[in-house]
Order: structure tokens, then C-alpha cells, then sequence
């Protein structure tokens, strides 16, 4: 089966593809290095990506294997994962599959796409910004991050999500959409 066939296997290919590129570029002793997120290092912030994704996959029902060694290859555990994630989301029964979400109604492809895909563009400036790469963000990519922080509202606040940042009057665009999520670019 392809695996693209659905909107939100779409999407997150294109989100994940960036993303593998700095993790594949992380040396080895850059998985220790801290992130953004506070008492994060960057081996935590791949932890967090996959765990949360089978959490909520595995939650409505999908199998997605057994899960990934992070802590001995973040970069191949990343894959792994996403590649299992891409052809659970490719099939239309999965992606378009109904279930009651936080804020009401909707299918696992809207929220995967709504919120995991957004999960995957920032932690890839967390990801490179601690392992010094370019950590410089689209401006589409801006755009979801941005629509999807409008979005959630006050929940997005909730206590072990996100903080306010101030960002200073003259940041660029960048800076002003990262501090929404607490982040100093």
C-alpha cells in the first residue's frame, strides 16, 4: 500500500522528512545536550515524539509494534516509528477512524495532523536549535504553528504544555511565533 494516500500521511511526511535530516545529523554525544524544553536533552525530545504518538495511536486501537530503543539510536528509533506511524495514518479506515478528542468529536487523521504534525515542526527547532544546527522555520511552517497555537486556545497553557514568552518589539516573525510556546528564539 502506498503510504501517502491520505491527507494526514501527507503532512506528516512532509513534517517528519526535515526532522529525520537534524536527527540523522545529531553526533552521538549531541543526544545528551539540553533543548529549549526545559530539562529536556535531545534524546528527550525523540522520547517524547514517539511516546506520545503510540500513546495516543495505540489508545484507539492501531499497532504499531513494539516500541523503539531511543536511548540507543534516537535517529533510527525516530524512523522506525514514523515509518510504522506513515503506513498506520495511509490507510483511509485509520486515518478517518471517529473517536470523542479533547475539544469534541473527530477522526485520529485530524488529530494527528492538527496536533502531532505540529509536535513534529516544533521539536525539530528544539532538536536543532540544542544540537547547533539550522534551526530556521518556513514560513508555512510558521503558519502552523501559529494556527495551531490559536487554536487551542487557553489549553494550549495547560500546566505541562506551554508557557508565554515575551518576545522582544523588534523580533523577527520567528522569534514572535516561538514565543507563544514559551520558547526564545
Amino acid at each position: 500500500m502506498d503510504t501517502l494516500t491520505t491527507p494526514v500521511a501527507t503532512a506528516y511526511a512532509a513534517a517528519l522528512e526535515p526532522l529525520l535530516a537534524v536527527a540523522d545529523a545529531v553526533p552521538a554525544a549531541g543526544w545528551d545536550a539540553p533543548t529549549p524544553c526545559e530539562g529536556w536533552s535531545a534524546r528527550d525530545v525523540v522520547t517524547h515524539l514517539v511516546d506520545t504518538q503510540r500513546e495516543f495511536l495505540t489508545g484507539r486501537g492501531i499497532d504499531l509494534g513494539p516500541a523503539p530503543d531511543v536511548t540507543a539510536d534516537p535517529a533510527g528509533a525516530l524512523r522506525a516509528h514514523a515509518g510504522r506511524v506513515l503506513t498506520a495514518v495511509g490507510d483511509p479506515a485509520v486515518a478517518d477512524a471517529a473517536y470523542d478528542g479533547f475539544f469534541g468529536p473527530t477522526t485520529v487523521g485530524a488529530t494527528l495532523e492538527q496536533f502531532y504534525v505540529w509536535d513534529l515542526v516544533v521539536h525539530r527547532w528544539d532538536l536543532a536549535t540544542a544540537t547547533g544546527q539550522d534551526a530556521a522555520l518556513s514560513g508555512a511552517e510558521l503558519d502552523r504553528i501559529e494556527t495551531g497555537a490559536a487554536s487551542w486556545g487557553d489549553a494550549l497553557y495547560m500546566e505541562g504544555i506551554c508557557q508565554r514568552a515575551e518576545a522582544p518589539a523588534d523580533a523577527g516573525r520567528q522569534a514572535r511565533v516561538l514565543a507563544l510556546l514559551g520558547r526564545r528564539a
